[in-house]
């Protein structure tokens, strides 16, 4: 073989094994392609999973914000309509303790009711000995009547009419001087005692006044405020 036969087969074989090489080089790069989108793909996917557990994270507080805001209005809202009714409650209870101060005004038609007050009274206690409380202003009134008061117990009761001491010494607190007074005072009415002290019956106007308020207050808010629920 001469030197021009070995020199076509040394070439033959550069090109043969530069195709090889090309070849094989293209396989890498193939695979390395695919491998790379792979890899690539998934750390997308790992990302998209992070950014929507995120979102889903912030959407859970914005949600649970939202509802502790409605929460905190809701219940701001339903402390200020208990506020409204008891506001409106009380302006019609002070109404009509302001009403209450005219019934001592009218002389006659007070004489009967403390009577009739004391009568009860008595018939609460029912004791053969009471000590009897009432304004300063009423003591003469209430004097006048007690007799009568006495005796109607005592033939409502079957029993003979009690021994009743008007207490000259305390009395009840006085009519305000204004309507518009802070101070401790008394619309009228009496307070008994039995003679050892233990059992009152406080029957003041005030005291049936808050007596009435109390039973009647479901009445009043319904009337007052329809069937509004908090």
């Amino acid at each position: 073989m001469n030197d021009g036969d070995v020199s076509k087969q040394i070439q033959q074989m550069i090109r043969f094994i530069r195709q090889e090489a090309e070849e094989k080089a293209n396989e890498i790069s193939v695979s390395a392609e695919e491998e790379f989108n792979i890899e690539k793909q998934l750390v997308v996917e790992a990302e998209k999973r992070k950014l929507r557990q995120e979102y889903q994270r912030k959407a859970k507080q914005v949600d649970v914000k939202k509802k502790i805001e409605y929460s905190m209005q809701l219940n701001a809202s339903r402390i200020r309509f208990l506020q409204v009714q008891d506001e409106v409650v009380n302006s019609m209870k002070e109404s009509a303790s302001k009403e209450l101060l005219r019934v001592s005004s009218n002389h006659k038609a007070y004489k009967n009711l403390l009577k009739s007050l004391i009568i009860q009274c008595l018939l609460r206690l029912q004791e053969p000995a009471v000590l009897l409380r009432c304004r300063e202003v009423d003591q003469k009134l209430v004097q006048s009547v007690l007799d009568d008061a006495k005796r109607a117990y005592a033939e409502k009761a079957g029993v003979a009419p009690p021994a009743v001491t008007l207490d000259n010494q305390v009395f009840l607190p006085p009519p305000p001087k204004d309507v518009d007074s802070h101070e401790l005072y008394c619309a009228g009415g009496v307070v008994a005692a039995s003679k050892d002290g233990k059992i009152v019956c406080e029957n003041t106007l005030d005291a049936r006044l808050d007596v009435v308020f109390r039973q009647k207050l479901p009445e009043i808010r319904k009337r007052l405020l329809g069937n509004t629920q908090t």
